[in-house]
């Protein structure tokens, strides 16, 4: 008899991926490996976004997954998490156009489906906020290369102990970039129809899946999101469609859904459903869910699982407190993207 996939978690209770900037010199350290081990009794941990590439940094301090130094510094957090019986995917976070060459590295380059900025603020440790670069357009070369760093960086990743990758394909980062004809213009086979711009979406997380197993592989997505400026589009229902029904041929463990915008559409309620009916593998639903509405979620069959931010990172007993109905405590904006350990793992587990 085969195991239902949910039966390798130990609860639905998933840790979304937060940026939260301590990554000096974009290399994970100690500080982070005690911060995801003290959240290892979700029944799922998925990462802070995680470039894939040194062209992906486009935020100060965001970690890696291309060198041995990141290998060897994301295996302290791995260790630390399965020592506590935990589970922890990397999200990986290839920036595309939104980013600062104040954050790349030396050599690396900003690059984006178009040669089209996203006209956004970036804070950087250097200038302070900075307004975002003009992207250079990914030339067809670029782009096997591209998907060649996702498929190294996703072995990186299981040879540093992770359970499996999760593809950041929302939020306005590169590969939602293809999906938007906004923001890609193309006019090659990556352009155009609907078919063409999820080709790049399809084409990586295929690689990724042949590369580590697909069964370790998931995808997250944010259909009618304007985050980082994003500008809106008509046929985002039928791109997201055609995206469930691919995933699904591909057999990926999950998709990752972000939810709220959709909600506030038309027909996004509808789309959610769609998503829900194409893809068999696990849902994941993610969007400022309470514990009553993400109980609701499951007990309703519209999600498999859903995940976590905020309550995450002031709660580090979350699964503990929402069993016990304990009082959550409210995270400090000021501290989300400092460096350093407070607002980070100086919140404590709950105490009578």
């Amino acid at each position: 008899m085969l195991l239902s996939p949910l039966q390798h978690f130990s609860n639905r209770i998933v840790m979304a991926p937060m940026t939260r900037s301590r990554a000096i010199d974009n290399i994970p350290n100690d500080l982070m490996a005690e911060y995801y081990s003290q959240r290892a009794t979700a029944g799922l941990i998925i990462t802070e976004g995680t470039s894939p590439s040194p062209n992906g940094l486009g935020y100060p301090r965001i970690p890696g997954i291309f060198s041995e130094e990141q290998i060897e510094g994301w295996r302290r957090t791995t260790d630390a998490v399965h020592a506590k019986g935990g589970k922890i995917f990397i999200q990986f976070m290839h920036v595309g156009r939104v980013g600062s060459y104040e954050n790349l590295p030396e050599g690396a380059t900003l690059v984006a489906p178009s040669a089209i900025s996203a006209f956004g603020d970036m804070f950087t440790d250097t200038k302070g906020m900075v307004k975002t670069d003009t992207p250079e357009a990914i030339t067809p070369d670029s782009i096997k290369d591209t998907i060649a760093e996702f498929v190294q960086s996703a072995k990186n990743a299981i040879a540093a102990g992770f359970d499996g990758v999760e593809l950041h394909s929302a939020n306005g980062y590169l590969l939602e970039q293809f999906l938007n004809p906004n923001a890609n213009t193309r006019t090659d086979e990556y352009g155009g129809s609907i078919e063409n711009r999820a080709r790049f979406v399809i084409e990586v997380t295929k690689a990724v899946a042949d590369a580590i197993g697909k069964d370790k592989t998931g995808i997250r997505f944010s259909p009618y999101n304007d985050f980082n400026t994003m500008p809106p589009y008509d046929e985002v229902y039928e791109t997201y469609e055609y995206l469930a029904k691919e995933m699904n041929k591909t057999g990926i463990l999950y998709i990752h859904l972000l939810d709220g915008a959709a909600r506030k559409q038309q027909k996004g309620l509808e789309l959610i459903s769609a998503m829900r009916a194409y893809f068999n593998g696990i849902l994941i639903l993610n969007s400022g869910y309470t514990k009553e509405r993400a109980t609701a979620a499951i007990e309703s069959n519209e999600a498999d699982m859903v995940s976590f931010g905020n309550l995450y990172i002031s709660n580090p007993d979350l699964v503990n407190r929402f069993e016990n109905d304990q009082y959550l405590t409210q995270a400090e904006e000021s501290t989300f993207y400092t460096p350093g350990e407070k607002g980070y793992t100086d919140y404590p587990v709950y105490k009578e």
